[in-house]
């Protein structure tokens, strides 16, 4: 079941993010010296509150009462309805089970309910099994950026809803 999150879940949603990519974080020798605005090393109650307060809608996937997935959206603009998703996060012993496709699905339904017609997402570009994910959900390659804090390469992808 997807459900908005509430701000009293927002201590869970922490725990479900920070787990989800940290995996990432261990494949990659990403660490919070290395790389502390990486989320698995900067997301925090705090943060998801400001989030919250700048209108991003955010939802937790729940088995039974444990939350075991995150993602949230949010608009990025009025001038051609784009939208981007952020932390999608499935924790990893409920992986390969379809609940990340479930989430995904979830936000292409809610930006085009609201009448987005573009969804953006930002990944570790080095992290090939995410792209190809993402590629086999119907999203695109637009490029990537270098930031001089981060040690990898950031890309970019969209989805026409």
């Amino acid at each position: 079941m997807i459900h908005q999150l509430e701000s009293s879940a927002f201590p869970c949603a922490v725990e479900v993010i920070r787990t989800s990519f940290m995996t990432v974080a261990n494949q990659l020798g990403l660490t919070e010296m290395n790389s502390p605005r990486y989320t698995a090393f900067s997301i925090s109650e705090e943060s998801l509150k400001n989030q919250h307060g700048w209108g991003w809608l955010m939802y937790g996937l729940y088995d039974a009462e444990k939350l075991i997935g995150y993602v949230a959206v949010s608009k990025v603009n009025d001038i051609d309805d784009t939208y981007e998703i952020h932390h999608l996060s499935v924790v990893p012993e409920y992986r390969h089970k379809s609940y990340g496709k479930l989430l995904l699905d979830h936000c292409k339904a809610i930006v085009k309910e609201l009448g987005g017609i573009r969804i953006n997402i930002g990944i570790i570009e080095e992290n090939t099994v995410l792209k190809n994910w993402y590629v086999e959900n119907g999203f695109v390659h637009t490029g990537t950026k270098t930031f001089d804090f981060l040690p990898f390469t950031s890309g970019y992808m969209k989805y026409i809803v």
